[in-house]
């Protein structure tokens, strides 16, 4: 147990952009990716909206993954997965809210089948499968973008006109809260007011719209912080064996499986040698 400073790594994006349907989400995730990597090639697309991100392949040579139904939450696993294989830098899933609806009704299916319709019962099944998708999104090694719908409602506003707007977001509640920044886009308007921002970007900000130099800003954040060193590189460092068990201990447990040959060779090394009786 070490008590220091307050320091700022370099991170991955985790942003959701909430819209109702036809309000952009989709170009404006691409514009922003695009600012964040620098280049189409290292965007992916998770899409579940029938490949509709494919009608902006105009914008350029980015990359698409087609989800089917059921749309569960290994499938956004997997996709994730095939992107960091590829070496992918941002991750759109578009959209999240696919996955709570599967969630929903799966979730209802089990309570009826095994549960007796006790639907509560039936999430101690269903709500650990959903936190495995929320952590692959929050520990991925790329940037991700998340999309999600928000249901609508029809509004009179000041000026007595009727619009519609975006209200409560179709994903599990306090989505929002697990990411970096989330963003509401206005139907009408196209413009984006932040619900969250850990970066203080947007907080304050007349409302917006998400080009690339958005996508910059939130790269240059990114960027913003000390250099967090490897697992590997932390364990180089060790100078004694008991340090180099500290060290070790301290490392989650699949680093610890990633670094286990390399901890035992650093540990020969630091091993003092064994004197040889027989020449003595």
């Amino acid at each position: 147990m070490e008590l220091k400073k307050a320091t700022r790594s370099k991170v991955k994006l985790r942003l959701n952009i909430s819209a109702p349907s036809g309000a952009g989400k989709t170009y404006s995730a691409l514009r922003m990716a695009k600012g964040l990597c620098g280049s189409w090639e290292k965007i992916a697309v998770v899409d579940t909206e029938n490949e509709s991100a494919s009608l902006y392949s105009n914008l350029g040579d980015f990359n698409t993954i087609g989800l089917t139904a059921p749309y569960t939450p290994e499938k956004y696993i997997e996709a994730i997965e095939i992107c960091e294989k590829a070496g992918i830098e941002v991750i759109i899933l578009d959209s999240t809210s696919h996955e709570w609806s599967c969630i929903l009704e799966e979730n209802e299916l089990l309570a009826q089948a095994k549960f007796r319709g006790n639907t509560w019962s039936a999430w101690s099944v269903t709500t650990p499968r959903h936190d495995r998708f929320v952590n692959k999104v929050l520990q991925s090694t790329a940037h991700i973008i998340t999309c999600t719908r928000s249901k609508m409602e029809t509004v009179m506003g000041d000026d007595k006109k009727v619009k519609k707007v975006g209200m409560k977001d179709q994903q599990r509640e306090g989505w929002e809260y697990e990411l970096t920044v989330s963003l509401n886009i206005d139907r009408d308007t196209h413009l984006a007011i932040p619900s969250k921002d850990r970066t203080n970007l947007f907080e304050g900000q007349n409302p917006f719209l998400i080009t690339e130099e958005t996508g910059e800003a939130i790269k240059n954040w990114c960027e913003d912080g000390a250099v967090q060193k490897s697992a590997s590189e932390k364990l180089k460092e060790a100078t004694s064996i008991t340090e180099l068990a500290n060290v070790y201990k301290s490392l989650p447990v699949a680093e610890q499986k990633a670094c286990m040959k390399l901890k035992d060779e650093l540990k020969a090394k630091l091993s003092p040698p064994v004197s040889d009786p027989v020449a003595a």
